[in-house]
């Protein structure tokens, strides 16, 4: 990705200092609180993943390998009470990810688009939807607004799925943000509404078309701010969408693919959802709910 001088954006925390904070107990009373959590962001099939020691993205859709190998260093170093952990480089270059996603979506959405706030933590903090754990990938959460994002995690993007450069790490960053959109627009409340109506598999089914949505938008971001793309990295993003998948994640997981208890969308799908934004950068081209 070409990134220069472009700004930052100034709504950004970082807590990586203060992570790691207790919830209660052992490791086993956290693994107990995070389940609930887990299970109402994953469906079962995110608890099997957790407990089997995988990192699902409970909110990432596909990420893509772009020019340039990972900004973040293979391992974290600790660091005192207070004191950030967070690599300059990889600060500086989430800043301006976050702030490129700002700036098209203030001009895609107009007045209406009012920025999250990005937080990074390390290892595990409390987020306004509960616990964030390192376990758990990035996530956006509702109640206060914020994307919660371990840096760690942009390292196991690159060793356990396979999915290195800079643009992956910018992708993980913009689908976020689209769950922002969504938010923004309604969209997160109406289905949460409508999932409290609905038996399991038809809950976990409404959540892909969430998911997807995300994966279109963030889509929609790249293509918005074309000049930041080299060649390679909207091919790489599809085929990193596929390592993501569900039917790919849980084939490695188990063994077994089970649609049912599908929460972000087959790999095809959000190849496809990606691609759609990629190629129309037209937030309106991404109606999941509306398609097949």
């Amino acid at each position: 990705m070409r990134f220069g001088d472009e700004r930052e954006s100034g709504n950004f925390e970082d807590v990586t200092g203060r992570s790691g904070a207790s919830f209660g107990g052992g490791g086993g009373n956290m693994l107990g609180c995070l389940i609930p959590l887990i299970a109402s962001r994953f469906g079962i099939g995110g608890v099997i993943v957790l407990v089997i020691g995988y990192f699902l993205l409970s909110s990432l859709g596909g990420v893509g390998g772009g020019g340039g190998g990972s900004l973040v260093p293979s391992t974290q170093q600790s660091a005192p009470a207070g004191q950030s952990r967070l690599d300059p480089n990889t600060r500086h270059f989430m800043l301006q990810v976050l702030a490129s996603t700002e700036d098209t979506w203030s001009k895609l959405l107009g007045e209406r688009y009012q920025p999250t706030t990005l937080v990074a933590y390390s290892e595990a903090y409390q987020s306004g939807c509960g616990a964030a754990q390192t376990a758990m990938g990035p996530f956006y959460c509702p109640t206060d607004q914020k994307i919660y994002l371990d840096t760690e995690f942009f390292s196991e993007l690159s060793r356990r799925f396979h999915a290195p450069g800079d643009f992956a790490q910018a992708y993980v960053i913009a689908h976020e943000v689209g769950h922002h959109v969504q938010d923004l627009e309604g969209t997160l409340d109406k289905v949460h509404a409508q999932q409290s109506r609905l038996n399991e598999a038809e809950s976990n089914a409404l959540q892909v078309k969430v998911e997807l949505q995300a994966d279109c938008y963030a889509g929609v971001w790249a293509k918005n701010d074309r000049n930041l793309l080299e060649p390679g990295d909207a091919e790489a993003g599809l085929k990193a969408a596929a390592a993501v998948g569900d039917d790919t994640l849980q084939k490695a997981a188990q063994g077994t693919v089970v649609p049912e208890a599908f929460t972000h969308g087959s790999a095809a799908q959000r190849q496809h959802w990606l691609k759609v934004g990629l190629d129309t950068g037209d937030p309106d081209k991404c109606n999941t709910f509306a398609a097949r």
